[in-house]
């Protein structure tokens, strides 16, 4: 679970994003899941989008894909949608959320 001050640290970062995982007619499927899933392990902080038109709401997509990830929703902002998750043990993190640098 992130405090206040780790998602204000994520949210800043994350507003240099761009979309990496996108969410279109089809919904999540497996390969979404493996598309986050691989995408957290190599940057811990990814946005996704849902595109408009499609019958997905963007706040049930989020927490289907953070369950299936053991991934944080971070924020939800319109469409998009930005995850966090740590490190596996053992590797060390990629992103400093003490707030000290």
């Amino acid at each position: 679970m992130l405090t206040s001050k780790q998602r204000s640290i994520l949210r800043s970062m994350g507003n240099e994003l761009e979309p990496i995982l996108i969410v279109g007619k089809g919904g999540i499927t497996a390969n979404t899941i493996e598309q986050l899933d691989q995408a957290l392990s190599a940057r811990e902080l990814v946005k996704g989008r849902v595109l408009p038109h499609t019958e997905w709401d963007t706040r049930e997509t989020a927490s289907e894909l953070a369950e299936a990830t053991g991934a944080d929703v971070v924020q939800v902002i319109g469409r998009n949608i930005l995850f966090y998750r740590p490190p596996e043990t053992g590797r060390s993190p990629r992103i400093d959320l003490s707030g000290e640098g």
